[in-house]
């Protein structure tokens, strides 16, 4: 019995990993009620992990989620019927039951979802945090984390965003031309987001990160073929398909961390690399310039070591390219970066002066900035420097392979090898 519950509860966990986000959003699409979605959703997991064990896990799990999920909700729109309001959702529940005989693929109306949260109406601080609640399953624990708030706090704030969906009838459509811009920027952020949480698990072994990196590609993918002539949409899954492209090799055999400059690009993706230069030539000829071309592009020079004919990195490109980046997003981490590249041209001393020049408080708390500093200053000989920036850079890193790459270069500094 043990076993079955075992099984019962990893085909769970899968279809919650696979399927949460299409799930409710095609349990909101016409009701609008993303709360009451999730609510009926969580019912439907809990009776999976009731019965998987007992009758089996079903041949289409998401199917059977979908069902039982549909059941709870018409049970609760039957126990709030009033007179007045009887006959409109009397109705719905006629349109669900004849819907839930169908054996049809379960529309994806993810998108729909996404630009719904990205409604002028929602609190521009919600729309990503809501997004990655409602598409990706994130805990308000977890979301409350990235954006430093209290759990507490980021669970009224979404409980709130998500009774604004359905209070304002916020629609579930891609917007019209003259909406979009706004909009995408905010869906863009929320796609990067949830790559990048993704991203963040090197090895793969995170269950709450796991899947992560490809939901955001899948979405990106999504994105980017119903808004083919918008250049962000492009650049954007160039971007992600560029970083994902070298998961392999950003952990040695031991599980060592890698950087970009040691890893070997025979274990990169090149077909991987292949789509997102494709993508970016598509996206670099329209109009305008934005972020995620311009950080695809970055990715594109790095990427360029691969080739035979050059086989090295184009510093003076990436410090044009993140000069670009800074002038148009004022980011400190663009900043960062150029402060490396100005070293590779004009040397240490130049690069810690730029990285010096930023003065943004936030990077007192920001380990590559002080990775960079220890860097530049041990390659100019400042040992005292180099080392508590090395010390700085170990205790605000949590993850323990590039805790340990981190070490080395610190114990190298007192050996005097650096």
């Amino acid at each position: 019995m043990a076993a079955e519950a075992a099984s019962a509860r990893a085909a769970a966990e899968a279809a919650a990993r696979q399927s949460y986000g299409k799930l409710v959003a095609f349990l909101a699409a016409r009701t609008r009620d993303v709360a009451g979605a999730e609510d009926v959703l969580a019912d439907a997991f809990a009776a999976a992990l009731e019965r998987w064990p007992r009758d089996g896990v079903p041949d289409r799990p998401e199917a059977w989620l979908l069902a039982v999920a549909r059941r709870r909700g018409i049970d609760a729109v039957r126990r709030r019927l009033t007179r007045e309001a009887g006959q409109d959702h009397l109705a719905l529940i006629a349109e669900e039951l004849e819907a839930g005989m169908a054996e049809q693929e379960i529309p994806d109306e993810r998108l729909r979802l996404l630009f719904a949260c990205a409604h002028p109406a929602i609190d521009p601080a919600m729309r990503a945090p809501l997004m990655l609640q409602t598409i990706l399953g994130f805990d308000a624990a977890a979301i409350a984390s990235a954006f430093l708030v209290s759990p507490a706090t980021m669970a009224q704030r979404l409980v709130r965003a998500k009774a604004r969906i359905r209070q304002a009838g916020i629609p579930f459509r891609i917007p019209e031309r003259q909406e979009l811009a706004g909009r995408l920027t905010a869906v863009l952020e929320a796609i990067y987001a949830a790559f990048a949480e993704g991203w963040l698990d090197a090895a793969g072994t995170e269950t709450r990160r796991r899947n992560l990196a490809s939901e955001g590609l899948w979405l990106g993918r999504l994105t980017a073929s119903l808004l083919p002539n918008e250049p962000e949409a492009l650049g954007l899954l160039s971007l992600m398909l560029f970083a994902e492209a070298r998961r392999a090799a950003r952990r040695g055999p031991d599980g060592a961390y890698m950087p970009l400059a040691a890893q070997d690009t025979g274990l990169w993706d090149h077909a991987m690399i292949d789509e997102a230069e494709r993508l970016l030539v598509v996206a670099s000829a329209m109009e305008g310039l934005g972020r995620y071309r311009l950080e695809a592009a970055i990715q594109a020079v790095h990427s360029a070591r691969r080739s035979r004919t050059t086989g090295g990195t184009d510093w003076p490109a990436l410090a044009t390219l993140y000069e670009a980046l800074l002038k148009l997003t004022g980011s400190p981490v663009a900043a960062i970066n150029r402060a490396v590249a100005v070293a590779r041209l004009d040397g240490p001393r130049a690069g810690l002066d730029a990285l010096e020049a930023i003065g943004d408080p936030r990077l007192a708390d920001y380990q590559p900035f002080w990775a960079a500093r220890a860097d530049l200053a041990a390659q100019l000989g400042d040992r005292e420097q180099a080392a508590a920036a090395y010390d700085r850079a170990i205790g605000l890193e949590r993850d323990e392979a590039v805790r340990r790459f981190l070490l080395a270069e610190r114990d190298a500094l007192d050996r005097g090898t650096v």
